[in-house]
């Protein structure tokens, strides 16, 4: 197999094996904590224009199959791990991880130092980096990945067209910055119906399906460069109950007066706990984001911060005092992780049910 290695922007180089297509691909270099979840983590459409470094030392054990992707297909630049699995084992199972990557025109690097890759980002910070062939490693490369950027992402991976999923109980309008399966999933199952729209949908466009809430979808990038987007969810906030999750839940907590900013290495796996500080309750819960609401700049007399990260005390969930509006920045979907936190959903339906009902 052909060697490669990873560089860094700081100069810093990994050095692996190379597995799937053959490329140079180059994206911001994250990591995730998860101990399973790579097929939903690839195609996972947050995770656009990221490397991911996997912490846990061994992926691709139970293969890859049709039904858990949670898109139309692969949205990671690249995937870095310590040791594939060839032989896989799951009833599941249709394709190996190297088939995957090979049918998928996606690159990999493997047999990498992965605990000392993520000390490293922990210690510097996400950094953007380049997976590189040794064929080509005395080519120049630092122009080119210090020049990567990720700001046009939710452009890219929202839908370009509406779409409508049934049945129904209420109908929920759902703004796509990259949204996941198993999101739709978890509001069809509690038969609303949903009216997908592209993440530049007007306020006008959203309000003339008649919807009876408006769901903000996780996705991709930093919050602040998507202002068109904000300055629309802002005429809304008094016309629906609004839910958000992950970049929804940012993009609602800048609609409200709020601010984000990026995080030193962000929160990527199915193992982060998060305390309910309305019922002092604990979970454990699914998150991949690289920016956060900061408490101090939310307005005090309308917004409590419900939720917050056990680890670093950074803020996972608001809701709006006189509104129907919540959000939450972990995954209550899962896919990958556990399903703790799927009430919220329960929770949606029951704050659309009581806004109608008053109207």
């Amino acid at each position: 197999m052909n060697k490669g290695y990873l560089l860094l922007e700081d100069g810093t180089k990994f050095e692996g094996t190379l597995f799937g297509a053959v490329g140079a691909p180059v994206g911001e270099v994250v990591f995730n904590t998860g101990m399973t979840g790579y097929q939903e983590t690839l195609t996972d459409p947050s995770y656009y224009g990221q490397i991911v470094v996997m912490t846990y030392p061994l992926i691709g054990n139970y293969g890859f199959n049709e039904d858990d992707g949670q898109s139309k297909g692969p949205m990671v630049k690249g995937f870095i791990i310590r040791e594939g699995c060839d032989s896989f084992s799951n009833w599941r199972g249709s394709e190996s991880l190297e088939d995957y990557f090979f049918r998928q025109g996606l690159t990999g690097l493997m047999d990498v130092d992965t605990r000392a890759l993520t000390r490293h980002l922990r210690t510097k910070g996400t950094l953007r980096g380049k997976i590189i062939p040794r064929s080509l490693a005395n080519s120049g490369f630092m122009d080119e990945i210090s020049g990567f950027s990720n700001s046009d992402a939710v452009r890219l991976v929202t839908t370009t067209t509406p779409y409508t999923i049934l049945p129904h109980l209420y109908k929920v309008a759902v703004l796509d910055f990259g949204i996941k399966r198993n999101i739709l999933e978890s509001m069809t199952e509690r038969n609303m119906v949903l009216n997908v729209f592209p993440a530049t949908t007007t306020a006008k466009e959203i309000l003339a399906s008649n919807p009876d809430g408006l769901f903000l979808s996780n996705g991709p990038g930093d919050p602040e460069a998507l202002w068109e987007i904000i300055s629309q969810v802002q005429l809304l906030l008094d016309e629906l109950p609004i839910f958000g999750i992950c970049l929804g839940h940012q993009i609602l907590a800048h609609a409200l007066g709020g601010r984000t900013t990026k995080m030193k290495f962000g929160h990527r796996g199915s193992n982060h706990p998060v305390k309910d500080l309305e019922t002092n309750r604990v979970r454990i819960t699914s998150q991949n984001h690289g920016y956060q609401v900061m408490e101090d700049s939310l307005p005090k007399e309308n917004i409590l911060v419900t939720h917050v990260n056990v680890n670093d005390g950074t803020v996972e969930g608001i809701r709006h005092l006189q509104l129907p509006l919540f959000s939450v920045q972990y995954h209550p979907e899962a896919s990958p992780g556990p399903a703790d936190s799927a009430y919220l959903f329960d929770r949606f339906n029951t704050m659309m049910k009581d806004f109608k009902e008053k109207k």
